[in-house]
């Protein structure tokens, strides 16, 4: 091996070793955690709620302006639809949003299967949490909600085979509600 192989060898070695120290040692001193907090705080595409509505809805503020959002393949409860009396269970699963979200920026990510918005104008999207958690399929997951089938999303079927687990399992609504299957495919939430 010539002598400027050698050298170029030995400093990409050096540079190795160093750069892999440097990375464990900003991992001990905590600077990667700050810096990773400082860009999510700033990051386009995260956006901090101005409202909870209920359990799959939200009002967020996107780029200035209050937008409703509408969590996509999701039904929880109703809480506040006009004409509807507060169905059992709703106030659990609006809470349990609240709770999830807390102060946290959300962010939101559209399906291509889906429409942009639904019949009222709201957007639907699905809601991550900064740790990467889908909100939408949790919600599910732990009953306090229903698979919602009224219109394609790529998410359909974990969606609805999350609902069955929830349901087997007697998880949130299942265990403490009579959901009533509509004719569209829905659920009432009555208690038992």
């Amino acid at each position: 091996m010539s002598q400027r192989i050698r050298r170029r060898s030995v400093w990409l070695s050096f540079m190795v070793i160093f750069s892999s120290w440097l990375v464990l040692y900003a991992q001990h001193q905590s600077w990667l955690a700050l810096a990773g907090h400082a860009l999510q705080a700033h990051q386009p595409g995260l956006y901090s709620i101005n409202k909870f509505v209920d359990g799959d809805t939200v009002i967020v503020n996107m780029n200035g302006h209050p937008e409703t959002i509408r969590f996509i393949g999701i039904d929880t409860a109703e809480t506040h639809k006009p004409n509807t009396p507060v169905q059992c269970f709703g106030p659990q699963a609006a809470a349990y949003t609240q709770q999830r979200i807390g102060h946290q920026r959300v962010q939101l990510v559209s399906d291509p299967l889906s429409s942009d918005r639904d019949r009222y104008g709201r957007l639907l999207r699905y809601v991550y949490l900064p740790d990467g958690t889908d909100l939408n399929l949790e919600l599910i997951q732990k009953g306090y909600g229903f698979y919602y089938p009224y219109f394609p999303y790529t998410k359909s079927a974990s969606f609805s085979a999350a609902e069955q687990t929830a349901i087997a399992n007697h998880l949130g609504i299942w265990a403490k509600c009579h959901p009533t299957p509509t004719d569209s495919g829905g659920y009432v939430s009555n208690p038992q």
